[in-house]
């Protein structure tokens, strides 16, 4: 019985693999380590992992920050420090757009990191989101890619946007190096 509920509560709990160590630089200052959530969300993940491989995220910017719900980076085509800001936040990688891997379990509490799309839901390329509180109507929306496991504090401490739609006025706080961890 003891070891049919622990396979239960285990199948429920989003199962970890690959992580990464992100180094924030601006307002804020430190390390934020994530972890994937590899088996609810493969394709997402995996295209996270494959752009921080390739130093992709290095120097991209958090584009739009909304104090109480999220903050939003990862635009790898025009969110990097030094080009247009007005820009950041409209692009993505060079490859195709991924299908939507909603959860029925997981949920958009504090922590948890959200991949970016458009109005469709099968546009996600390369931004992501990091929630600084529960937002539970994104739930079944937007897919759940991973979940901070240490420096919360440093993405509480990410600047705030003062713009329409929470976009950064000024210079934005960037993530300097995106490391893969296993």
């Amino acid at each position: 019985m003891r070891s049919a509920l622990a396979a239960l509560l285990l199948s429920a709990a989003p199962a970890f693999g690959a992580g990464l160590e992100i180094d924030i630089a601006g307002e804020a200052n430190g390390t934020i380590t994530v972890d994937l959530f590899e088996q609810s969300a493969p394709m997402h993940a995996e295209r996270i992992t494959n752009l921080a491989s390739e130093g992709a995220y290095d120097d991209v910017v958090f584009h739009r920050v909304i104090q109480g719900f999220m903050a939003q980076t990862g635009d790898v085509e025009h969110g990097k420090l030094g080009q247009d800001m007005r820009r950041a936040g409209m692009g993505g990688s060079d490859l195709p757009d991924l299908p939507a891997e909603f959860s029925d379990t997981l949920n958009f509490d504090r922590g948890v990191v959200g991949m970016a799309r458009s109005s469709q839901p099968n546009s996600a390329n390369s931004q992501f989101f990091i929630m600084f509180a529960p937002a539970p109507h994104l739930n079944g929306q937007y897919t759940i890619v991973g979940q901070v496991t240490g420096g919360m504090d440093v993405v509480d401490a990410i600047k705030l946007g003062r713009g329409a739609n929470g976009a950064v006025i000024g210079e934005p706080d960037r993530m300097v190096s995106v490391r893969v961890t296993d």
